[in-house]
C-alpha cells in the first residue's frame, strides 16, 4: 500500500518521539465517506489497576502462546465482550461504577486498496484513548466526547487486521471536565467506529454558511488533503440549479466568497435543508445543509433578522430508563421527540458536546441548538497545559458542527468563578471560536450573581465579551426567594440579551408529601418554583429565553440522599422512567403562551 512521504515523516518521528502521538483532526460529515463499521460486539480485558500498558503485560500486542513453553498471562479470547457504541459501565454489574481502563479488540478484513488513504475514525472514546493496530501504537487522543482519527493506510494488511484500543474515563485533575461534575462518568467506546477510505487527495473540511453580515451571501472554504492539492472545485445546489466554480491553491484551500440570493432560509417552523454538493478533481462528497442568520441587536437575539424568545430545555446525553449512555438514533429521537413535546424551540445540550447525529436529527426537526464544552466547576485554568486541551476541544467541536444551521450557540463553559486565569482564558476561547466560525453566538453560563435584598446583579465581567449572557439560577432550591418574587429586580451594565439558561429544584415523582418544605422533593414544591419563576420572568425586558434544568431525570453519584435521591439528580420535568412531573404541564402551558 502506498503511503505519502509526509506520513512516513511523521510516523518515523513518532517511533523516535513518543510524545508526538496523538489524534488527528477529524475529517467531517462521515456519513457521506466511503467507510466500513466498525461497530458490534467487541471481545475486551478489563484493567483496573492500568497494567496492560506495559512492556510486560503490553496486552496492546495480543500475544498468543505458540509453543510447549510460552507462557502469557493475558488474552481476549473467552473474555466479557462489549457492544460498541455504548458506555462500558450499563453492559456490565461489575463496571456499574467503574473508573480505570478497558481494552477493547476488534478484527476486520480489508481488500487490495490501490491509490486510496485509510483512516480509523472514532467520534468519541471516554476520556483517554490509546489506538494500536496489528500491534504497532498509531495514537491517542485526550477529551470523551469530540472526534478523531488516525490515518492507517502504511499499517493495513490485506485480510485480517487488528485493532486494540485502551478507553480510559479515570477522572483526573488537569482533565476536562476534572474531578468532579454532576453526571455520571460513563466510559468506553461510546460513540460510533469508522474505517474511512478515501481518494489519495481528498476533501477533508469545508465551510458552507450564510455571511451573517449579507444573507445573500456565502462564505467560507473548502480544504483538500493530499499531494494533489491544486484543483478545480465545483460546488452545486442541485434543487437551485446553483453551480459555482473555484480553485484551491497550493495549501489546498479555497476560500469562498459567493453570491447566493434565491433560497428558503432554514427556520424552527420550515427547516429547510438543501443537498450540497462538493466535488474536485479527485473527489466527491455531499450534504444536507441549512442557511439562517443568527447575530444580536442590543437586547435582542435575531434570527434571520427576526427577534425571537429562546424556549428551551437541557438535555444529558443519557437514556434514563436504561441507566446508560445515550448513542443509538432511537435514543436521540426520544429525547428531542420530549423536548418538542414540551413546545421548545431550541434545546441546550450539556455538559459536552453530544454525538453529531443528535445534532442533525434536531436540525432536521427545527430545534435549535446550544452546543457546550465540559468546561465545568473545578477548572484549573492557572495549570500550563490546560489551554492547549480546551483549544483542542473547541477546534474538535467546531470542526464538527460548523455546518449546522441548527447549532446557534457555542458555549464555551458552565459554572466557573472568576479568577485572573479563568477570565483571561475564557476571553480567548471567545476570540478562538469567533476566528473559527463568526456565524454563530458565543456565551458561557454564569452563576455568581450577587443579590442585595429584592435585586440581582448580573456582574460577571466576562460577559461584556460574551455575545449573551446566560445565567444559571436556582431561587427556590439553593437559595432563598425574596419576599415577593415579583419585586425581584435584574440588573445588568452590559446592555445584552440575557438566557436563564439553568433554573428549578429536585421533586421525586409522585411525591406530595409537605409541599412547603424544599426538603421533601415535593412535586407541588417544585410547581410553586416554577410558578415563581415565570412570574419574576415578566419583570426582565433584556430576558431572551429560559432554559429549565432539565428534561429528565439523570444518574449522579454525588447525590447522596438515600430516600429521595439515590444517586439520581431529581430536577428532571420527566422522572427516570419517562413519567412526567406535574411541572412538565405548567413549563408547557408557559411555552405554549410565550
Amino acid at each position: 500500500m502506498k503511503t505519502t512521504l509526509k506520513l512516513k515523516i511523521i510516523l518515523a518521528l513518532c517511533h523516535l518521539f513518543p510524545f508526538l502521538l496523538f489524534g488527528q483532526s477529524a475529517m467531517i460529515h462521515i456519513d457521506g465517506r466511503e467507510r466500513t463499521s466498525l461497530n458490534g460486539l467487541w471481545e475486551t480485558i478489563i484493567d483496573p489497576f492500568d497494567a496492560g500498558s506495559g512492556d510486560w503485560a503490553a496486552y496492546y500486542k495480543d500475544r498468543k502462546p505458540l509453543g510447549n513453553t510460552d507462557f502469557v498471562e493475558s488474552s481476549f479470547e473467552g473474555g466479557p465482550q462489549l457492544y460498541v457504541p455504548g458506555d462500558f459501565n450499563s453492559q456490565l454489574p461489575e463496571l456499574y461504577y467503574y473508573e480505570s481502563s478497558v481494552w477493547y479488540k476488534r478484527t476486520f478484513k480489508i481488500q487490495a486498496t490501490e491509490n486510496k488513504r485509510s483512516f480509523i475514525h472514532f467520534a468519541a472514546v471516554n476520556y483517554k484513548a490509546e489506538v494500536y493496530l496489528n500491534g504497532v501504537k498509531i495514537g491517542e487522543h485526550e477529551g470523551g466526547f469530540t472526534p478523531f482519527q488516525f490515518e492507517v493506510t502504511d499499517h493495513l494488511r490485506i485480510g485480517n487486521n487488528n485493532v486494540i484500543v485502551k478507553a480510559n474515563n479515570q477522572r483526573i485533575q488537569d482533565g476536562i471536565p476534572g474531578l468532579g461534575f454532576d453526571w455520571f462518568n460513563y466510559g468506553g467506546i461510546t460513540r460510533d467506529v469508522d474505517l474511512i477510505q478515501t481518494p489519495t487527495t481528498y476533501i477533508k473540511d469545508y465551510f458552507i454558511q450564510l455571511a451573517q453580515q449579507d444573507e445573500n451571501s456565502i462564505e467560507g472554504y473548502v480544504t483538500l488533503d493530499g499531494p494533489k492539492k491544486e484543483q478545480a472545485i465545483a460546488i452545486n445546489i442541485p434543487e437551485l440549479n446553483f453551480t459555482y466554480k473555484t480553485r484551491t491553491d497550493s495549501s489546498g484551500k479555497a476560500k469562498l466568497k459567493i453570491p447566493f440570493r434565491k433560497k428558503t432560509l432554514w427556520t424552527p417552523a420550515a427547516p429547510k435543508l438543501y443537498e450540497v454538493q462538493v466535488s474536485t478533481e479527485t473527489d466527491h462528497i455531499q450534504e444536507q445543509i441549512g442557511f439562517r442568520t443568527i447575530k444580536v441587536d442590543g437586547t435582542n437575539i435575531l434570527l434571520n433578522g427576526k427577534s425571537m424568545f429562546l424556549k428551551g430545555i437541557n438535555i444529558h446525553e443519557e437514556v434514563p430508563q436504561r441507566r446508560s449512555r445515550a448513542y443509538s438514533e432511537s435514543d436521540y429521537q426520544m429525547l428531542l421527540d420530549w423536548a418538542k413535546e414540551l413546545g421548545c424551540n431550541y434545546v441546550r445540550l450539556v455538559h459536552y458536546p453530544h454525538h453529531e447525529k443528535m445534532v442533525k436529527m434536531a436540525e432536521q426537526m427545527g430545534l435549535m441548538v446550544w452546543e457546550e464544552l465540559p468546561i465545568y466547576q473545578g477548572i484549573n485554568f492557572a495549570d500550563p497545559g490546560m489551554k492547549k486541551k480546551m483549544n483542542l476541544m473547541l477546534r474538535e467541536l467546531i470542526a464538527r458542527d460548523k455546518n449546522r444551521a441548527a447549532t446557534i450557540i457555542w458555549s464555551l463553559s458552565n459554572e466557573t468563578y472568576s479568577s485572573p486565569a479563568r477570565d483571561s482564558s475564557l476571553i480567548a476561547l471567545y476570540h478562538l471560536a469567533k476566528s473559527l466560525d463568526n456565524t454563530r453566538l458565543v456565551t458561557s453560563a454564569f452563576n455568581n450573581m450577587r443579590f442585595e435584598g429584592n435585586k440581582a446583579y448580573i456582574e460577571d465581567e466576562v460577559n461584556r465579551v460574551m455575545d449573551i449572557m446566560a445565567i444559571n439560577q436556582y431561587l427556590g432550591w439553593y437559595k432563598t426567594w425574596p419576599d415577593a418574587d415579583k419585586e425581584v429586580e435584574w440588573i445588568s451594565k452590559f446592555h445584552k440579551p440575557l438566557i436563564f439558561s439553568e433554573f428549578g429544584g429536585e421533586a421525586v415523582f409522585g411525591n406530595n408529601i409537605d409541599p412547603k418544605r424544599a426538603s421533601s422533593w415535593s412535586e407541588d414544591y417544585l410547581v410553586d418554583i416554577y410558578k415563581r419563576q415565570f412570574n419574576m420572568f415578566k419583570n426582565i425586558s433584556f430576558l431572551r429565553g429560559v432554559t429549565p434544568w432539565l428534561l429528565v431525570d439523570f444518574r449522579s453519584p454525588g447525590r447522596a440522599h438515600p430516600t429521595y435521591q439515590k444517586g439520581w439528580n431529581r430536577k428532571g420535568l420527566l422522572s427516570d422512567r419517562g413519567e412526567k412531573k406535574k411541572v412538565w404541564y405548567l413549563v408547557a402551558d408557559y411555552f405554549k403562551n410565550n
